[in-house]
């Protein structure tokens, strides 16, 4: 046993990790950086920082996390270039927009940078552009599975909250989840934007004026929590069907309290945590999984909040 697996193996009892604000050190000389597409506001992101902040600690690797501060696509786009020109052994990121994209990913694939994707983008997108495999979770299909949950468990008319409406694949949860329902996406999508307040208005205001909603889907905190205060403010709180994907404090207080269903876990934790582990293994082994990792989806319900609500937000 090689002592990298040696120190992977013996690390069953996972630390926090303090907030990684710029690099964790490394001991065996590779540096790895981690792009995404997350502005700052955006609280779900600090389980992919813990994620690649334990792993770097753990193989003995240097790590760095950049990403646009409002969330910009052409901001990241550029950050990848720089990524790329500084030259690290592998760089991992998002791919919410394939089109903008997909020139500087496949720029530092062509400089002979390993690239893995995660967490938006495809397989067959990241075959495309060239990158070694996908981590994460295939969104429509997971919508599609939301979808056929909410239509066994009595939705017949929804509202999807999209708080990410410039992000392509973010749409395809809503996509996925109405084809599972068996009924037209139509407007049933919302350009909710981010700000708490507007999300949270507009959410009244949609449910107002359409009194056959029987459903409402979340993509994520961004838009959960502001929902969750409109159903409290307006008293449908517990009485109307909600799903959330991803996790986080007030989603897991909400499944708690019975105000939304069951929240969709992409695990990203793990989305962070094994591109590092494999380019690790890669470089120093050649040693590579042979197929795509499916993070998720992965349904969690008030049944089983016991190991996600001690570790919300933080590893979960």
């Amino acid at each position: 046993m090689t002592s990298l697996m040696k120190k992977l193996v013996l690390a069953t009892a996972v630390v926090a990790a303090p907030f990684m604000t710029a690099q964790t050190a490394a001991a065996e000389g590779e540096k790895y950086i981690l792009v995404s597409h997350a502005p700052d506001s955006d609280s779900w992101w600090n389980t992919i920082k813990n994620g690649i902040a334990l792993a770097g600690e753990q193989v003995g690797a240097e790590v760095e996390y950049r990403n646009p501060p409002t969330g910009d696509i052409a901001d990241m786009a550029r950050i990848i270039e720089q990524a790329a020109a500084s030259q690290p052994d592998g760089i991992i990121t998002t791919l919410a927009d394939f089109d903008v994209l997909k020139g500087p990913i496949s720029a530092a694939v062509d400089q002979g940078i390993d690239v893995i994707i995660m967490n938006t983008g495809t397989p067959d997108q990241a075959r495309e552009i060239g990158a070694l495999m996908y981590v994460g979770q295939p969104e429509y299909d997971a919508g599609f599975a939301a979808g056929q949950r909410a239509a066994s468990e009595g939705v017949t008319n929804f509202l999807c909250v999209n708080h990410a409406i410039q992000q392509p694949t973010v749409g395809e949860r809503c996509r996925g989840y109405a084809d599972g329902l068996g009924i037209d996406l139509g407007s049933a999508m919302m350009d909710s934007g981010t700000d708490p307040s507007e999300i949270k208005n507009k959410v009244l205001a949609y449910l107002s004026a359409n009194p056959d909603v029987d459903g409402i889907l979340t993509l994520g905190p961004v838009s959960a929590d502001p929902t969750i205060a409109a159903l409290k403010e307006n008293g449908m709180a517990g009485a109307i069907h909600f799903g959330t994907f991803d996790l986080g404090e007030e989603i897991v207080k909400g499944i708690k309290d019975g105000t939304i269903n069951w929240g969709i876990d992409q695990q990203p934790f793990l989305q962070a945590y094994m591109p590092v582990v494999i380019l690790a293994n890669w470089d120093r082994y050649g040693v590579l999984p042979g197929n795509n990792i499916n993070s998720g989806p992965g349904f969690v319900t008030k049944d089983g909040l016991t190991k996600v609500e001690e570790f919300a937000g933080e590893f979960r």
